[in-house]
């Protein structure tokens, strides 16, 4: 299983931003998906996750600005970010389930959660 995201730029406080996340390998629609970041110095965070019914989950920091959504029949995943602050600087990283794992609002932002992962994509927003 290979996740591929890409979409990442430089832009200002304010801008969107489209992140997608190619999956192949493996039957995507069977798996729920997630995406998280990781900013210089610090742990890696949960900001949206997706369940193979569509449920949506999101962090406190980004609800209401982001959106994810998934296409399985083109196998990606997509993250809209808008109002983008300088606090949302981070490589952002996609993720997906194995099929049939537990996924709730428990383990959604947990990172065991996720048995796939992709490198990443970089966001940086000035000010």
């Amino acid at each position: 299983v290979q996740l591929q995201a890409s979409g990442g730029g430089l832009v200002q406080a304010g801008d969107s931003l489209t992140l997608s996340c190619a999956v192949s390998g493996r039957a995507f629609s069977s798996s729920a998906a997630g995406w998280f970041r990781e900013a210089p110095g610090k742990e890696r965070e949960f900001v949206a996750g997706i369940s193979v019914t569509g449920n949506l989950y999101y962090s406190d920091s980004v609800k209401g600005r982001f959106t994810i959504s998934r296409d399985n029949a083109k196998r990606s995943l997509a993250l809209q970010l808008n109002s983008l602050r300088p606090g949302d600087t981070a490589n952002y990283i996609c993720a997906a389930t194995i099929a049939g794992r537990l996924f709730d609002s428990r383990t959604v932002g947990s990172p065991d959660t996720y048995a796939f992962w992709g490198q990443g994509t970089l966001v940086t927003v000035s000010s």
